[in-house]
């Protein structure tokens, strides 16, 4: 059976999440996380956050075995953009879009 967990409004640009949540998917729960442990990248934080939170929900609410989950899927989304203006040169102003990211992660156990 597989169990989610989402974190929304994550602020920072989903290009720049998904690269580090393509370098755990389809890893088991413990090799994700320690990956994530020494990756030298922002969006490690909130990425290993939502898998162990999936993880948890799988342990407590399904009664799982936490050493035989994986990550089945996950994905970062743009979630909504917030718009600032930033003045510019001879009047004008310049729009500053800060991107947020919405981190769904999707476990399962392995069968076998």
């Amino acid at each position: 059976m597989e169990v989610s967990a989402t974190a929304k409004h994550i602020r920072m640009s989903p290009r720049k999440v998904r690269l580090v949540v393509d370098s755990v998917r389809g890893k088991s729960v413990s090799t994700a996380l320690n990956e994530l442990r020494v990756l030298r990248k922002a969006a490690a934080l909130p990425v290993a956050k939502v898998i162990k939170s999936a993880a948890a929900n799988a342990e407590n609410n399904f009664n799982m075995s936490p050493d035989s989950l994986y990550v089945v899927k996950i994905t970062a989304d743009e979630g909504p953009t917030l718009k600032r203006f930033k003045a510019r040169a001879r009047g004008r102003a310049g729009q500053i879009k800060k991107r947020t990211t919405h981190i769904t992660a999707v476990v399962d156990e392995k069968e076998g």
